[in-house]
């Protein structure tokens, strides 16, 4: 998630320059041979480019809507497990009979943060990140997941049995909570939880797990891929057509000018196509790199941080010490 003020326009352009390099060519083609060539025959009514355009226009609205309402979701479903696991580590300090129980139940939720984001950063077909614009703008950021292993990180938090039945099961993140739900029964028998802490223990694992489900959802269901090649193909067909377009609109306004200029017009097709085909292919990437929020792009849901940020509270709640003041960052960038 980029946390700064807003992107810079020379990064932007940097990050959709390939898009760029192939629309300068779309733009150019058709007026090169209508200049020079003398191919008069290639300009199309420009009701047919408006047409196209506003159906373009519709369909991109549409996914850019959609795809925010995925990022928005998990940014919610992200929230609400951040402020769950605050309200879980002061009920385990608060109504757990010793220091050791409490923590023991405090970072066995840490594990389970981290399987989860472990589990959300895993690399699915449909995702954008491999794309060569977004892989070039890795250089500004990282992500804690591709740099370190689950099993590295569960030794911090788990027993090494625990944390070797985690790294066996195919739902890991899932397989933590059931830990958790049955140490929570332990403590109950062994006199060291309330039935009250029980029972609040149990609805917060339940939480969880509802969390856990919405935010797999969103990982794996991806936005519907007909909706996403539709868009896409509509906005290549009427960048191809936009030039051959405005040839004729700019053709007649040869008529209207003097001196150096008449006879030339039509060469103004080429940067104002280029800049209206931009706008669009432009639209169509952002829309592309918000559809997977957890996929490690630039404009991801920050579950790393998140995590970060919950384990230093958890452990403050503990009366831990030489706990980190702050989460890390890298540049603007927050993952």
């Amino acid at each position: 998630m980029h946390t700064g003020k807003s992107y810079k326009l020379p990064e932007f352009i940097g990050w959709t320059r390939r898009t760029i390099y192939v629309l300068i060519v779309v733009s150019a083609v058709p007026v090169l041979l209508y200049q020079l060539a003398g191919w008069h025959w290639l300009a199309i009514p420009w009701g047919v480019v408006f047409l196209l355009g506003t159906t373009v226009a519709l369909s991109s609205g549409f996914k850019n809507v959609q795809t925010y309402n995925r990022m928005q979701e998990a940014q919610q479903v992200w929230s609400s497990i951040a402020s769950s696991s605050r309200v879980l580590g002061a009920t385990a300090r608060d109504l757990c009979a010793s220091n050791d129980a409490a923590r023991s139940l405090v970072y066995r939720h840490l594990a389970w943060l981290a399987a989860l984001r472990f589990e959300m950063r895993r690399p699915r077909v449909w995702e954008n990140a491999r794309k060569a614009n977004n892989v070039e703008y890795l250089r500004l950021y990282r992500i804690p997941e591709r740099e370190q292993t689950l099993a590295n990180e569960l030794v911090k938090y788990l027993p090494p049995g625990e944390a070797a039945q985690v790294l066996e099961s195919r739902n890991r993140a899932l397989q933590v909570l059931g830990l958790q739900s049955r140490a929570t029964k332990e403590l109950l028998g062994d006199g060291k939880l309330t039935m009250n802490g029980f029972s609040d223990l149990q609805k917060l694992i339940r939480d969880f797990q509802d969390l856990q489900g919405k935010s797999e959802r969103i990982k794996d269901f991806p936005y519907p891929r007909q909706h996403a090649f539709i868009n896409t193909l509509f906005v290549r067909i009427m960048c191809v057509l936009l030039p051959f377009g405005m040839i004729g609109e700019f053709e007649r306004l040869n008529a209207a000018v003097d001196g150096w200029a008449k006879g030339g017009m039509v060469w103004l097709v080429i940067p104002l196509s280029l800049l209206i085909s931009w706008m669009y292919c432009a639209l169509d990437l952002v829309g592309e790199s918000t559809e997977n929020p957890f996929e490690g792009g630039a404009n991801d849901v920050p579950i790393s941080r998140i995590s970060q940020e919950v384990e230093i509270d958890l452990r403050e709640l503990l009366g831990e010490q030489g706990v980190p003041a702050e989460a890390l960052a890298t540049g603007d960038i927050a993952m």
